[in-house]
């Protein structure tokens, strides 16, 4: 159970599908399934990991939260101070007056700036938008964000291309934090940046959410960032979310058999111990012909008749009274019956 019980993001039953086209005339002959009915909570105050391999679908749905991709189906029902909203049945306007609570990180430093713009130039258009009118005001603002980051404030005359990697994520964490957002989602932040600098702004991320209370949606694919930054992590494969946990938890007791194999390929630093390594036969299906039953059952090692027919679904069970998310047709096996939750109405939504 997470330290703070309010929800500030209901996510249920989401997908995304993009069409697939092919001819002249474009005609659709199938989908790719990249968020394929996903549903969870996002907490007050916590730094919710999502992990899986390169096309699992990850990015996808943190774009989806903020609707920067056309969302198929689901809601995504955001506490606004108390209210409830679906962010997919917000008008326009309204849905720009919610991105003041909702930003992105992401994940190329390089690409994230305007070249031909200086810092300021960039810094300073949501504030525009968001009524700082003065061009003081905005100078003054963007200085005390550039020192936030560690950077001096005069840094925001300058280009993009005067400043290495590091200093460019840093500077594109100062432009999420501009309108004071309540939700953070950091898009793969650091997996762009030498190890040296990837602690520095990995560092710098903890320091900004205990100091401005941000939640963080925190995306990528090494699972040694993702243990170090989050208290919760979801694993994601093939569009679907298969395993969900307290990080230490995860670490400790991964149920689900593709999660097993992902911890198994982390380098251990102690000397002369080895961890074993599970290595995964052949290749992750297609998200336009996803295999029936589990999608991971072609790869999985131990998988069963009916892995092959049923598609598990995402079950609480109390592992030493901790809530364990898993959808594997084995878990019930290894730990008995699944428990009741208040997670409980995550799972009837995504199967209803």
């Amino acid at each position: 159970m997470h330290k703070n019980s309010e929800v500030l993001l209901k996510i249920r039953n989401a997908q995304t599908y993009f069409p697939v086209q092919k001819g002249l005339l474009k005609r659709t002959v199938g989908h790719v399934r990249a968020v394929d009915k996903v549903s969870l909570n996002v907490y007050w105050g916590e730094t919710l990991g999502l992990v899986g391999e390169s096309g699992c679908g990850k990015t996808t749905l943190g774009k989806s939260i903020l609707q920067l991709v056309p969302v198929t189906g689901g809601e995504f029902i955001y506490n606004f101070d108390g209210e409830e909203k679906d962010l997919r049945k917000l008008s326009k306007e309204e849905m720009m007056q919610a991105r003041k609570r909702l930003q992105i990180v992401f994940q190329d430093p390089y690409s994230s700036l305007n070249p031909s713009f200086t810092i300021f130039g960039s810094l300073q258009d949501p504030l525009k938008k968001f009524g700082v009118k003065s061009k003081e005001e905005r100078k003054r603002i963007i200085g005390d964000l550039l020192e936030a980051v560690n950077l001096h404030r005069d840094y925001m005359y300058r280009y993009p291309h005067e400043f290495s990697g590091g200093q460019r994520q840093r500077i594109g964490i100062a432009r999420a934090l501009s309108l004071q957002p309540e939700l953070v989602i950091c898009d793969e932040a650091v997996s762009a940046l030498d190890v040296s600098i990837q602690a520095q702004v990995l560092n710098l991320l903890l320091e900004l959410k205990e100091k401005h209370q941000l939640t963080y949606i925190f995306i990528s694919h090494d699972l040694s960032v993702v243990e170090y930054m989050s208290d919760r992590i979801a694993v994601m494969y093939l569009g679907k979310i298969v395993e969900l946990a307290q990080a230490e938890d995860l670490f400790a007791n991964a149920l689900h058999p593709y999660t097993q194999a992902l911890l198994s390929a982390i380098p251990v630093a102690e000397v002369g111990r080895k961890r074993k390594r599970i290595v995964l036969e052949g290749n992750v299906p297609s998200p336009v012909n996803p295999p029936p039953g589990c999608a991971f059952h072609p790869r999985c090692p131990y998988a069963m008749e009916v892995c092959k027919s049923r598609v598990p679904e995402l079950k609480t069970y109390v592992l030493d009274g901790k809530e364990h998310q898993v959808a594997c047709h084995l878990a019930a096996d290894k730990v008995g019956a699944p428990a009741k939750s208040r997670q409980a109405e995550v799972d009837s939504n995504a199967t209803n």
